[in-house]
């Protein structure tokens, strides 16, 4: 949620927009709020846009780099990929949340089915074969105690950061 509301943000500052909140709280869906939006449709694909292509440049930048733990952030691009696509795709179909807005602003239902259509599979290629890396399956690895606390550590983080700092 956090990726795809930084998309909105700097969708509306690089159209001049005036951000007003951000919501992002573990019991409510994720907003960003603007006082002033001059390209509400830029802004609007902005939101799925940043929240698939800064996960996959991420996970570029560790497979380039061959940093230890590239299968985490591949796990999470591909997650990424995955909610964008299914909430654009599906979201269409009843004009709900950001799917509604880009519809109401002009855009073809089409165009939210393929980004759904090309998104929701590449994150499924993305996850293929990692169950092994998470204990899963008849070749799985004993997953390490240091990504597990790692991951945990960063849960509670981002728990603890959304419940403090977003108005419900």
């Amino acid at each position: 949620m956090a990726v795809h509301e930084l998309g909105h943000v700097l969708g509306a500052w690089a159209t001049g927009g005036t951000v007003a909140r951000v919501v992002l709280h573990p019991v409510t869906i994720s907003r960003t709020d603007l006082a002033i939006n001059p390209r509400p449709l830029f802004v609007v694909w902005a939101g799925p846009t940043i929240g698939v292509l800064l996960p996959l440049a991420v996970l570029g930048l560790f497979v380039v780099a061959k940093w230890h733990g590239a299968y985490l952030v591949r796990f999470f691009a591909g997650f990424c990929l995955i909610a964008n696509g299914a909430y654009i795709g599906v979201g269409s179909f009843d004009a709900i949340g950001d799917a509604g807005d880009m519809l109401h602003h002009g855009s073809p239902a089409w165009l939210l089915w393929l980004f759904g259509v090309v998104t929701i599979p590449l994150g499924l290629r993305l996850w293929h074969g990692l169950g092994p890396r998470f204990g899963i399956g008849k070749d799985a690895e004993e997953v390490e105690r240091g990504v597990a606390y790692l991951c945990a550590a960063l849960l509670v983080v981002v728990v603890t950061l959304e419940l403090a700092l977003s108005p419900r």
